[in-house]
């Protein structure tokens, strides 16, 4: 078992990646180098709010980034590789609980996990380009995690449960995050045109469900094709 769920992650997340890397060399990483372009080229003032406070983005001249490129490429094909694998890992250890019983259903769990990690928390955080001013770090985190978890709950209680106090349970549960309210800046301010961050925003959103949706059928093709593989054996 514990074989077929590292053989069905490290495929499925390498041709997850893969793909992933691919649409946003295209259409994610092109907006992001256009916005870039106006936070280099800002001038020091626009950096600050009307109390004198700073704004939530700030520059290190010492900090590293990948060159555009192949060094880009590269570091975004790694992060997206691992985190690939990571939810590739998740949906083969939820098939052993759930197997699904033909690989359409793929979509589904690929539709759920999408659902889960990005469109509940871009509800309250969307996607930002360089330059947007944001809230605090730490607390950004620690609402986004718990939109995660309380999405998946809210989910897993509206699909599995039988009784309907329960699915009413799961609606509830999903609507929490979202009644608290993400942590937002004190003022909302941006380096780049509203029309390229409406751009950004659709590419984003989806980018990420053909990744997910790629997630969820390849995962569920391979973990099916090695179940009924130690079957016929």
């Amino acid at each position: 078992m514990i074989k077929r769920i590292a053989q069905t992650a490290g495929f499925t997340g390498l041709l997850a990646a893969l793909l992933l890397t691919l649409l946003q060399s295209f259409w994610v990483s092109p907006l992001i180098l256009q916005a870039e372009t106006f936070e280099k080229a800002e001038p020091v003032a626009v950096h600050e709010h009307a109390d004198g406070a700073m704004a939530g983005h700030t520059h290190d001249a010492q900090a590293w980034e990948p060159e555009d490129g192949w060094q880009r490429v590269v570091s975004t094909t790694g992060g997206n590789l691992v985190v690939a694998v990571g939810f590739a890992l998740m949906l083969a250890g939820l098939y052993t609980l759930r197997a699904p019983t033909k690989t359409s259903q793929g979509l589904l769990w690929g539709l759920a996990g999408y659902a889960t990690f990005v469109l509940a928390p871009t509800l309250g955080l969307p996607p930002e380009l360089p330059g947007t001013a944001a809230a605090d770090l730490a607390s950004r985190q620690m609402w986004w995690i718990g939109t995660a978890a309380s999405t998946a709950v809210g989910l897993a209680l509206i699909v599995f449960s039988r009784h309907w106090l329960m699915k009413l349970l799961g609606v509830a549960i999903l609507a929490v995050p979202h009644v608290i309210g993400a942590p937002q800046p004190e003022v909302h301010s941006m380096l780049a045109p509203e029309a390229l961050e409406a751009q950004f925003k659709i590419a984003s959103q989806l980018t990420n469900v053909a990744f997910w949706l790629a997630l969820g059928l390849i995962s569920a093709w391979l973990f099916r094709r090695k179940s009924d593989g130690q079957y016929h054996a």
